[in-house]
């Protein structure tokens, strides 16, 4: 299992959906998780975060559903913070390989947000608070991998999708040698080419 962290707009989706099909993983994405349950709307929008008990319990259905399936995991923005942290670290520590930071200045996740045009990427203040609480949670959340001796690694994520998913599948093979490619080549097939959450 691979933890992917970023910033909003930093490419997240795009590439945890390239790594699934490189390395035939399931991508789970707590912001597709969330969007599709419904309910949210009014949260999401104001940039806010859903309660820890409602993101906890969707996220767990889908990686026991993924696990039943036979699939490796990569967790896309879960957790979230520091009790959904907690909650992994107790139930499922030895299950992750690693974390992975993908790193985008904030002046470019501005522009590659307002290219994107979802309705809660609109407001300057909402992106603003959205990028704080995940700052916050970020450096609540590292000291807890870091107990349980799991590898944290920072990938930049500057430039062509292409280059990131390069950097992102040398980092995974890094932390998980045993991680094969399958027949999939990182720079054919139908991989969206839009930045993410």
């Amino acid at each position: 299992m691979i933890i992917l962290f970023g910033l909003a707009g930093s490419g997240k989706g795009t590439q945890g959906k390239a790594l699934s099909e490189i390395f035939g993983w399931r991508w789970l994405s707590v912001g597709d998780a969330i969007r599709e349950h419904g309910g949210y709307e009014e949260i999401i929008n104001s940039g806010g975060l859903i309660p820890d008990e409602d993101v906890i319990k969707l996220m767990d259905k889908q990686i026991k559903k993924a696990e039943a399936e036979g699939f490796d995991v990569i967790l896309d923005g879960y957790p979230r913070d520091k009790e959904q942290a907690e909650y992994i670290m107790n139930t499922m520590a030895d299950k992750i390989d690693g974390a992975i930071i993908l790193e985008v200045p904030k002046e470019e996740l501005y522009e590659r947000l307002a290219l994107r045009g979802r309705d809660d990427d609109k407001e300057k203040d909402s992106i603003d608070r959205r990028f704080k609480v995940f700052e916050q949670n970020i450096y609540s959340i590292l000291p807890l991998l870091e107990a349980k001796n799991i590898p944290i690694e920072r990938v930049d994520g500057v430039g062509k999708i292409e280059e990131v998913t390069d950097r992102l599948v040398a980092t995974v093979e890094r932390i998980n040698p045993d991680a094969t490619e399958q027949s999939q080549d990182v720079n054919g097939g139908e991989i969206e080419k839009s930045y993410g959450e």
